[in-house]
């Protein structure tokens, strides 16, 4: 998995011309790895003010507004690659254009 994440503060003071570019990137990328058949599925997350962190205590669950981390770069989607190898998946995500902006992180997924 690919855990893209992203800087409001960067995002913000790019021209609408240069985002463009940014998601005409990813796009094309995509592109490229449904055709090769490492595209799996990925979607972006919702703005970080509609998310909603959830504790249990005592067995009591309690809700709070956001996540509430000590950075300014945020979880902003995710993609799910499957590939040979660890560095063909690094080369994707070294490729992803938010890397260019804040960073990516590649994390394998457990399952059977």
């Amino acid at each position: 998995m690919l855990l893209i994440y992203n800087n409001p503060e960067t995002w913000g003071a790019l021209s609408d011309q240069e985002r463009d570019g940014v998601i005409g990137e990813a796009n094309a990328l995509m592109a490229e790895l449904t055709e090769s058949g490492e595209w799996v599925s990925g979607e972006a997350l919702a703005d970080l003010a509609q998310s909603r962190t959830v504790r249990v205590r005592d067995g009591v669950p309690v809700t709070t507004d956001g996540p509430f981390v000590e950075a300014k770069e945020y979880l902003a989607g995710i993609c799910i690659i499957r590939c040979e190898t660890e560095e063909r998946a690094l080369d994707i995500a070294a490729r992803w254009p938010d890397a260019k902006l804040c960073a990516m992180e590649l994390r394998p997924i457990l399952g059977p």
